[in-house]
């Protein structure tokens, strides 16, 4: 944590320095964290001895201190504390010292009687920071394991409050939830907004440039500004959190135009990070009417950011991957395109109407990804199929037709030998299943169809319906209010009477996605809307 120094900072001593693994001397700072002495730090390279004697390096007049109490000592392995044979003893994180010497880490409590510190480590003396026009109370520069410790115990290593504990539980159960990294960023950011007391929070990632741009927002939404620029830029440049306790002493935030507009008193950004980089930050604010934020506060919500940014980092991580699957997925089936002149550019209409029908119909997230998966590669057993038959400029024969028809059961078994694509076999196998039981290749009927095959049907025949295909008249496709007419006419008979009612009733969704990409390839064969 790097609150500003007191004055009691203590000349140094250079005698058996201690040191890290890069060589440099390791400093010590105690910062006081109870009764007088609360907010008061010394530091040192070598030595610090504590008592009531005037001339220990730490002076403490309290009545459960000896006057020689205890000795915190530089080593080559790190820094140690001993009693001196004090009367109230030298505890270090509750335990009481006997004879032997303890060592020290960063973020533990020293107590000498009734008097208690916290340990700060360093690596040699870190330099002054410039001064900040910014009114900021207190920041925490803590790594990540640092703040990882905060979700049991809070900033003076005590257990946390019941409520807080398990609030930050409810914030480590979002690991579990990677499916959507937008409904975890608002889950998220949902919990630490009720557990803060927030008016507001969002949630900023960097992007590739280091950008910071807003994912998710929480509580009041009014107003233009849902995040201080500003302090959130301060708190990712500088990879700590910041807490403003109150922006009505500092003109500069007071004045600002976001401070301003959304109504904050109290300003805390966090920092999101892993061990391996930064991701973001978490902004909270409060309004005039809440008390402000505290220290406690931003130790609380820092153990939050450090519980769930690596569920954040996988999240993305697992977009990405689904990204380039994705891609892969579209490749492929623009491959079986190449084949065939007429239908350029199908696999995507399709793709984009089974989504919205599925979206339209209210479909679980889960499933609208498994049509984003399946539909691309939903003829990919055209692959198996003739020249011949495939590229026919004219009508098939009965015999060719059938041959066609095999591709479902083909693009199936090709599907069928990739173990994390088996989701998607009912949309390969079965999008040309009809509701009455007229259809191919199973013969299936109304609700034995899968639901996700009986949805790609409606959007693979409409498309089909409206583009350029050597069976229809003139090579050319129906106009859309006929083919729409057509999805009307075979509800209950071709279509699953939901499914078709569902995309009749976004008619005017499905015109204008037609008409802005009119003029893209991914319409260059299809019929006038």
């Amino acid at each position: 944590m790097g609150l500003d120094r007191s004055s009691n900072l203590q000349e140094r001593s250079s005698e058996h320095p201690s040191r890290n693994g890069t060589g440099l001397k390791q400093l010590i700072r105690l910062r006081g964290i109870s009764g007088e002495i609360k907010g008061k730090t010394w530091e040192a390279e070598s030595i610090l001895r504590a008592g009531r004697l005037g001339t220990l390096e730490i002076v403490l007049d309290d009545s459960s201190v000896s006057r020689k109490h205890a000795e915190l000592r530089a080593s080559p392995h790190g820094w140690i504390v001993r009693d001196l044979g004090s009367t109230n003893g030298t505890f270090v994180n509750g335990v009481r010292l006997g004879a032997e010497e303890r060592p020290l880490h960063s973020r533990d409590i020293v107590q000498f009687g009734k008097v208690a510190m916290i340990v700060e480590l360093n690596d040699s003396v870190p330099p002054e920071s410039p001064v900040d026009p910014m009114m900021v109370e207190a920041t925490s520069h803590q790594s990540w394991e640092e703040a990882v410790l905060g979700l049991a115990f809070d900033r003076n290593r005590c257990p946390r409050p019941g409520e807080q504990l398990l609030a930050l539980l409810r914030a480590g159960q979002h690991l579990m939830h990677l499916e959507n990294e937008t409904e975890l960023l608002h889950s998220i950011l949902e919990d630490a907004v009720a557990v803060l007391d927030a008016q507001r929070g969002a949630i900023v990632l960097a992007d590739g440039d280091n950008k910071l741009q807003l994912k998710a927002m929480a509580g009041d939404a009014s107003g233009r500004f849902h995040f201080s620029q500003k302090l959130a830029q301060r708190c990712f440049q500088g990879g700590e959190s910041v807490l403003c306790g109150s922006v009505d002493e500092d003109m500069e935030l007071k004045m600002s135009q976001s401070i301003a507009d959304g109504a904050m008193a109290s300003v805390m950004c966090v920092l999101l990070r892993t061990p391996r980089r930064r991701l973001g930050v978490l902004h909270l604010d409060r309004n005039f009417w809440q008390k402000p934020f505290t220290e406690d506060d931003l130790f609380l919500a820092d153990a939050l950011a450090a519980n769930t940014s690596m569920g954040i980092e996988c999240a993305q991580l697992m977009q990405k991957q689904r990204d380039l699957f994705h891609n892969t997925l579209i490749v492929l089936g623009q491959a079986v395109e190449l084949r065939d002149e007429y239908t350029g550019g199908h696999t995507a209409r399709v793709t984009n109407f089974s989504v919205m029908l599925a979206q339209h119909l209210r479909l679980p997230a889960k499933d609208i990804e498994l049509i984003k998966i399946g539909t691309p590669v939903h003829d990919i057993g055209k692959i198996g199929i003739d020249d011949s038959i495939l590229r026919k400029p004219g009508k098939l024969t009965p015999e060719e037709f059938k041959i066609m028809q095999s591709h479902t059961v083909k693009g199936d078994n090709i599907v069928a030998t990739i173990p994390d694509l088996h989701p998607i076999r009912p949309i390969v196998r079965s999008h040309h299943e009809r509701w009455d039981g007229n259809g191919y290749p199973d013969r299936l009927a109304g609700e034995n169809i899968p639901l996700l095959a009986r949805i790609v049907a409606v959007a693979d025949a409409f498309d089909a319906m409206t583009s350029n295909r050597p069976y229809h008249p003139d090579k050319k496709g129906k106009p859309a209010d006929v083919a729409f007419a057509e999805v009307q006419k075979e509800a209950g008979h071709q279509f699953d009477p939901r499914c078709a009612e569902a995309f009749l009733e976004m008619q005017d969704r499905v015109l204008e996605f037609m008409t802005t990409l009119r003029q893209t390839s991914i319409f260059r064969a299809a019929a006038p809307v």
